[in-house]
């Protein structure tokens, strides 16, 4: 039974039983000049996912790509006996976010929801997407130019941005970095245009790789989640972000960069130095957190889909619709979610 089914199923059995647009919950920090030392950086875990069924678009293989990234195959998968069930007492207290949902990725079992699939805008997490079809189309070496045009879109939406310059040149791994460790609007334009080609042409395979992936409740309209053409235009639902991240993490790239808190990147061939930070309150604050990504903007509050590892008990959840409090109040969602989860008592 494909994920998204069984998180609808179980998520329903517990339910019943039971404009200004910043890119990013937190603005990361780019500089681009005097970069000297980087600092240390966390080390993404090695636990994989074993719950989600793999599909990768064809559609989002540009032209001249060569073969796509690979995903970690399932004989590398860890091996699991029947299904154990995990006791669920309560709920999560003093949790604000307007919806959320919390699985235990081994199983698919779903620990906690509310509204879980009703859809609201995601904000950045919408970057999950773009980079999903950005690794799985590979040529992750393929240098990309700025285009001229991101300064001013940038600077239409108020964009939390690299500063990334017209013209510079970046390998798509950089750009990965730079949009998915401090949530770069004008990395996921320049890695968008490049890969559709065109924003048109990409954000049409996004919409087609969600509806591949059974993702109903799921619509984009960018490649970053900045309110265009409006703030509810993109959209998702608690149970399809759960699908959408638990595909995300078994790409070991991905899952590389988002488990890091800082990536520093020397001057190179057409670009300068850059330092970028986390915009993942979670990351070095939470023992066991390996990502994934946060948002921000004033319709969407703050979003944020995370990924935790404990005792050989792996966590997936996300929030959406934390109060616009503070850059934090997201992460302090999630950590009371996890808090709950991680307590509860497994039955077999």
């Amino acid at each position: 039974m494909r994920l998204a089914t069984r998180l609808l199923i179980a998520g329903v059995a517990l339910l019943t039983g039971a404009t200004a647009a910043g890119c990013s919950a937190q603005p990361g920090l780019a500089y681009a000049q005097g970069v000297k030392k980087p600092p240390a950086s966390a080390p993404a875990s090695s636990a994989v996912p074993s719950s989600s069924a793999v599909a990768s678009s064809s559609s989002a293989v540009p032209p001249s790509s060569p073969a796509a990234v690979a995903m970690v195959p399932p004989s590398q998968l860890p091996k699991t006996g029947p299904a154990p069930s995990i006791l669920t007492v309560g709920a999560p207290h003093g949790v604000k976010a307007k919806e959320g949902m919390l699985v235990d990725v081994s199983t698919g079992q779903v620990l906690w929801a509310k509204d879980p699939t009703t859809p609201r805008p995601i904000a950045s997490i919408t970057k999950v997407m773009t980079a999903l079809l950005i690794i799985s189309a590979g040529h992750l070496n393929r240098k990309i130019t700025v285009p001229r045009a991101v300064t001013a879109y940038v600077a239409k939406y108020d964009a939390n941005a690299a500063g990334l310059i017209p013209g510079q040149v970046f390998t798509v791994d950089e750009l990965l970095h730079a949009m998915l460790i401090m949530s770069a609007c004008d990395a996921a334009y320049t890695l968008a245009n490049a890969y559709g080609p065109g924003l048109p042409a990409f954000i049409a395979k996004m919409n087609a790789e969600a509806a591949k992936l059974g993702l109903a409740g799921t619509h984009f309209t960018s490649p970053d989640g900045l309110p265009y053409p409006t703030e509810t235009s993109t959209f998702s639902t608690p149970a399809d972000l759960i699908t959408l991240g638990e595909l995300a993490m078994r790409y070991p790239e991905f899952r590389s960069i988002v488990g890091l808190r800082f990536y520093s990147l020397k001057k190179g061939d057409g670009h300068s130095a850059y330092w970028f930070s986390t915009s993942n309150e979670l990351l070095g604050n939470y023992p066991g957190v390996v990502g994934i990504k946060t948002g921000f903007t004033d319709a969407a509050g703050h979003t944020l889909l995370f990924e935790a590892v404990r005792n050989g008990r792996t966590l997936m959840g996300v929030v959406l619709g934390s109060p616009p409090s503070g850059p934090a109040s997201g992460a302090q969602d999630a950590t009371k979610i996890l808090n709950w989860g991680f307590a509860l008592k497994q039955t077999s």
